[in-house]
């Protein structure tokens, strides 16, 4: 597996195009599959947004005319990028690791169930649908989880591309328009909607720092 260090960070303080960020991962993992760059992880958010992946289904967008709704390469359904949502992408090559998606996948959904818990926001992930729920909020419990972060990912050649996305402050209204990966019943909070107030830069370090180690498992 390649050193830690090797991974280069990107962190983007303005929001940054859906377009050109798929632009730009796509010519990233070129250059990670012939060895010719450092995997990448990258921290940024987008302009309003409805992306939808490979298994989504227009039925899940409830009122097309209220942003733009984008078709993109990813996995997953149908979902809301924002400000005051922050994403990380994740180009890492699982040649130099396990190649085992699902594990990747858990790697990140964990990362951010430890992330919460400096909170005391208790949070899990489900077998049946990928995410991270929040189950408590210092020790209350909701009727129903609430889905607080968001996975979708694209692999080419055991490289991987796209990633995460997590509600720090976003106008959660925005969800109302769509079924968020494809769920009807359930739906989305934020840290600012429990009463917990933390800018981007204070995500990016906490996660990356947690990341980062448990990355090292696979």
């Amino acid at each position: 597996m390649n050193d830690m260090n090797q991974i280069e960070i990107k962190i983007s303080n303005e929001e940054v195009s859906y377009i050109e960020s798929m632009l730009f991962m796509e010519s990233k993992v070129r250059e990670i599959s012939k060895n010719h760059s450092k995997e990448l992880l990258w921290f940024l958010s987008h302009n309003h947004i409805f992306t939808q992946g490979t298994s989504a289904s227009n039925e899940e967008i409830l009122n097309p005319n209220v942003i733009e709704v984008l078709k993109t390469n990813r996995g997953g359904k149908t979902t809301y990028h924002g400000p005051g949502q922050r994403i990380v992408y994740f180009m890492l090559n699982l040649n130099n690791k396990k190649k085992d998606i699902r594990k990747f996948i858990s790697v990140i959904e964990n990362s951010v169930i430890d992330f919460l818990k400096n909170y005391n926001v208790e949070a899990r992930a489900f077998k049946d649908r990928v995410g991270i729920w929040v189950i408590k909020n210092n020790k209350v419990t909701f009727d129903k989880e609430k889905k607080i972060g968001a996975i979708g990912l694209r692999v080419k050649k055991w490289v991987t591309y796209h990633g995460m996305s997590f509600n720090i402050n976003p106008n959660l209204e925005y969800y109302k328009f769509i079924h968020s990966c494809g769920l009807k019943e359930y739906s989305n909070t934020s840290l600012y909607e429990l009463g917990i107030n933390i800018d981007q830069n204070e995500f990016d370090e906490g996660f990356k720092k947690i990341f980062l180690k448990k990355l090292k498992s696979i």
